[in-house]
């Protein structure tokens, strides 16, 4: 940030100044007029402006790094993990996909029940699902055992998988013994991508929006006040008593009290400010139901079906004919993906019955 001073008459250029602006930060150019009031006059140029792209354009520059073992994820997987307890409507709609695929799962002895849902879940989560073949001598397979998509990575042949957790010795599948079911993705073919990236940004504003509400709260009810006292009071031992006070009050104080004190005081000497009623004021409504909506866009999930309260009294409609509609467009074609596990191990593991609801409302 640059500073002039001039003690000439003088007229701010606009036009100079927006455009010192858009050049980086440079030093502001003013212009003198005629007749202009005599005076010192102080302009300045903010910090080049910042460019409102959307965070995803990261991904058009996407490549998955070999380091000469396994190539690494294309994005943090573990960044995806926290992001999957951030928000309540993208956990419990990740969580309602996940347990109504179970609920459609017709149980095999190839594979346990456990690891069927923990493989359904690091679909859904991170486009990525793992599942490592046992075989008898014979080469028969006799258990299919899930691996944590998190830890795995592919490696740079495509034929072996490697299991990375930090503290921990690399460890390295046999080839041929993993299958790798991943939900394709444009920028590249080594990894899969969960289909709810665009959301992130909502997630992250929900939650932040909670946790601004929460530590409002925590703070207590009279957080973010400004005490201004006019009145003079008796002795200075009344002005450090109620600073006592103030800064004994309960809670993690989030939001600071600032007192002001002015001797000789006048009417309302004493008055308690709030800096802004959050209550009244904060967007915080607004910012949890748009951001809603947004995560159920993301993942295409009915609100009736997760039972969330209509604002209106209208209503979702009926639930039955949204349940059909979901189970037809989001459902099956996730099921039809998780098949390839029968393509790749010549076996029949996965077979799953039609949505009870769906059914009950074409039958009806």
């Amino acid at each position: 940030m640059s500073d002039v001073t001039r003690s000439s008459p003088q007229w701010l250029d606009l036009n100079k100044v927006a455009e010192a602006a858009m050049s980086g930060g440079a030093s502001p150019a003013t212009l003198t007029a005629e007749g202009a009031q005599a005076g010192e006059f102080s302009a300045f140029a903010m910090d080049a402006p910042t460019q409102l792209h959307g965070w995803g354009d990261f991904l058009d520059c996407m490549e998955c790094a070999s380091n000469g073992r396994y190539y690494e994820a294309p994005i943090n997987f573990y960044e995806l993990a926290r992001l999957f307890g951030v928000a309540t409507y993208h956990q419990s709609a990740l969580y309602f996909k996940r347990n109504v695929i179970m609920g459609c799962w017709k149980p095999h002895p190839l594979i346990s029940r456990h690891d069927m849902a923990a493989l359904v879940l690091d679909y859904l989560v991170f486009g990525n699902a793992y599942l490592v073949v046992r075989k008898n001598r014979l080469g028969k397979p006799v258990r299919l055992e899930h691996i944590p998509a998190k830890y795995t990575r592919r490696g740079v042949d495509l034929v072996t998988y490697w299991f990375i957790r930090q503290g921990e010795q690399d460890f390295q599948f046999d080839p041929g013994s993993v299958c790798h079911i991943m939900n394709p993705e444009i920028h590249q073919e080594i990894y899969g991508l969960p289909e709810y990236l665009a959301v992130m940004m909502s997630a992250y504003l929900n939650s932040d929006a909670t946790l601004f509400r929460r530590n409002y709260f925590i703070n207590g009810s009279h957080a973010g006040k400004l005490i201004y006292v006019t009145d003079a009071l008796t002795n200075p031992k009344q002005v450090d008593d109620l600073k006592k006070a103030l800064s004994s009050v309960n809670g993690r104080k989030a939001f600071k009290n600032v007192m002001v004190t002015v001797p000789g005081g006048k009417k309302d000497g004493i008055q308690i400010l709030p800096f802004s009623e959050i209550t009244a004021k904060d967007d915080f409504s607004s910012i949890k139901n748009i951001t809603r909506n947004d995560m159920l866009a993301a993942h295409r999930v009915p609100p009736q079906l997760m039972g969330i309260m209509p604002n209106e009294s209208s209503g979702f409609g009926d639930v039955e004919k949204a349940a059909r509609v979901f189970a037809i467009n989001e459902l099956y074609p996730i099921m039809s993906g998780l098949k390839y596990l029968n393509e790749w191990l010549g076996v029949n593991v996965l077979d799953f019955a039609s949505y009870a609801l769906a059914e009950e409302a074409n039958n009806g």
